[in-house]
C-alpha cells in the first residue's frame, strides 16, 4: 500500500491533540472554540446556500 507522509503526519498530530485532552470531545470542542475566538480575523464566512423547491428534483 502507498504511504503518504503528509497524511501520516496529519494523523499523528490529530492523535497527539486528542490524547492531550484524554479523547474528551467536549474538551476538544471547547479548545477549538477558544482558538477560533482568538483569531476571528482569520475566519472565512460563506453565504448560506438556500435551496428552493424548484431546484430540488426528486427521482
Amino acid at each position: 500500500m502507498y504511504k503518504n507522509e503528509i497524511l501520516e503526519e496529519i494523523h499523528q498530530y490529530r492523535e497527539e491533540y486528542a490524547r492531550s485532552f484524554q479523547y474528551d470531545l467536549k474538551a476538544i470542542f471547547n479548545d477549538l472554540q477558544k482558538k477560533q475566538a482568538a483569531h476571528k480575523d482569520r475566519l472565512v464566512k460563506l453565504p448560506i446556500k438556500r435551496w428552493s423547491n424548484q431546484t430540488i428534483t426528486r427521482c
